[in-house]
């Protein structure tokens, strides 16, 4: 008798992003009027721009790309939340800590779960930008409001035992039978679902006047997908896409602006928040009907990944955007664009250089390695790659930015809820950071910087050692030293 066949990791993760998205459009039906706008633009962008427009990977990746968004209300939540995306191979990456981010504090911390290595990325990059509520903090919550909030979060369940044992198994055997994983699918897409069970409405309403996200979080009996994300090639025109089919959109773009330079990190939008039917449990036991605004439609555009001198150099653009608008009565958007104008790189080139971004490498085809003299040489000795570059001998590529911007998220955010909520500041927060995140999840989450850092320096291996076999002097006496130049080459 033969073996069952296996779906695999990488098969689970896409079946998963594709029922996720059809789940979501039926409930969201404003999400499958951006997904064909996406296309659209899409195809414009490649009609004018060639081979050029996947620079930033291919169109069926960027067409097939999705990024979700969940949130949950406890450690223990988290945890069973990383045994699912686990089976998916997606692990947590990054801690952002939106509790003081601009223009309005959220009493979460996030992580994002994703894949890691760049094979599994082109295949399915399905990731979730997953937030964990923060009772403890008391700029948020006093003492008697986090008890009854932690009780109400600890008295759910959100994932059945059958999903995260199937999870589990798929973890362990890095895959599941076809029967089991369409179990498997439909358990994990229904427990993302948006619950029919009324809400209790002055429950939920004394969480929302501290935030709406505390209100979506531990409001209700259950989770759900909050937004799902398809990745556009030019997010400015669909914005003016969605906006001539007449979806209100928020005011502007999230992240570096529009200009004639590379695109860096991340830029994003979405459509506002929809007015969603929703039960609603009076005092008085009765169920009445009434609306929830807690869902809308993001959009991405993504760029170079920046090294941390880089992100630093981002940072203070941003700051002086911010300087500049308080006493300026242009756009934001104009200001942003005279700001990155002066100081940041005009070109992939000069980010590189400059040590501002991360890049791999590849020999051009049809070059010859040998004809570059003394600076092939010079190269395996020293790893500049620099000079082999400028020669069109190797083609330097940047690599994406495959996370998240924790002052985008929290703008977004924002710009989506129908009260801005309240903090007392003069409270202290409870501690959070990557070291306490990993700890309280039982797995190391890993830095996005030490990804991208890993992945240019095995890039720079491998070429180095192409480099000398062709010159005829391989060994790894010849190779540079690894700690020269940390992510890029001049």
């Amino acid at each position: 008798m033969s073996a069952p066949t296996l779906v695999d990791t990488t098969g689970l993760r896409a079946a998963f992003a594709e029922r996720l998205s059809t789940l979501y459009g039926g409930e969201v039906p404003a999400y499958t009027t951006l997904v064909q706008a996406c296309h659209e633009v899409n195809e414009r962008v490649m009609g004018r721009r060639g081979a050029d427009a996947e620079r930033f990977g291919s169109i069926r990746r960027v067409t097939a790309e999705r990024h979700g968004a969940i949130r949950v209300g406890s450690v223990d939540e988290l945890r069973q939340v990383s045994r699912i995306f686990g089976a998916l191979g997606m692990y947590p990456c990054g801690f952002y800590d939106l509790r003081d981010a601009s223009p309005a504090p959220i009493p979460v911390v996030s992580t994002a779960f994703r894949p890691v290595e760049r094979a599994e990325l082109a295949a399915n990059p399905f990731r979730v930008f997953t937030s964990m509520l923060v009772p403890e903090d008391r700029r948020f919550f006093g003492p008697d409001l986090e008890r009854r909030l932690k009780n109400f979060i600890g008295s759910r369940r959100l994932f059945p035992d059958e999903l995260l044992t199937l999870a589990d198994r798929a973890r362990a055997e890095h895959g599941l039978p076809v029967e089991s994983a369409e179990r498997f699918l439909d358990l994990a897409a229904a427990a993302f679902a948006l619950s029919p069970e009324p809400v209790d409405r002055a429950w939920y309403e004394e969480l929302a006047r501290v935030s709406g996200v505390a209100a979506d979080i531990g409001g209700v009996g259950t989770t759900h997908i909050n937004h799902l994300t398809p990745r556009v090639l030019d997010i400015d025109d669909l914005y003016a896409s969605m906006r001539a089919r007449g979806i209100e959109m928020i005011d502007q773009i999230q992240g570096p602006p529009r200009w004639d330079g590379p695109d860096v990190l991340l830029r994003q939008t979405s459509f506002r928040a929809l007015a969603e039917p929703r039960a609603f449990r009076e005092p008085d036991g009765s169920v009445a009907p009434g609306t929830l605004r807690v869902r809308f439609g993001e959009v991405e555009a993504r760029g170079v990944a920046l090294t941390p001198a880089g992100r630093d150099l981002y940072d203070q653009l941003m700051t002086e955007v911010d300087r500049r608008v308080q006493a300026s009565s242009a756009s934001r958007q104009e200001i942003a664009q005279q700001v990155w104008s002066e100081r940041m790189p005009r070109s992939e080139q000069e980010l590189r250089t400059r040590g501002l971004g991360y890049f791999t490498y590849e020999i051009t085809p049809g070059a010859d390695v040998r004809r570059a003299g003394n600076a092939a040489s010079d190269a395996v000795r020293t790893g500049d790659l620099g000079p082999l570059v400028h020669a069109g001998i190797l083609d330097a590529k940047p690599i994406v930015y495959e996370d998240f911007l924790p002052r985008s998220a929290a703008g977004i955010f924002a710009s989506n809820l129908s009260g801005s909520g309240s903090m007392d500041a003069e409270h202290g927060g409870a501690p959070r950071d990557l070291a306490w995140l990993s700890d309280a999840l039982g797995v190391e989450v890993r830095l996005p910087e030490q990804i991208y850092d890993a992945e240019a320096q095995r890039s720079k291996t491998a070429v180095l050692d192409a480099i000398s076999v062709q010159l005829g002097h391989a060994g790894p006496d010849n190779r540079p030293n690894p700690d020269h130049d940390r992510g890029v080459t001049q």
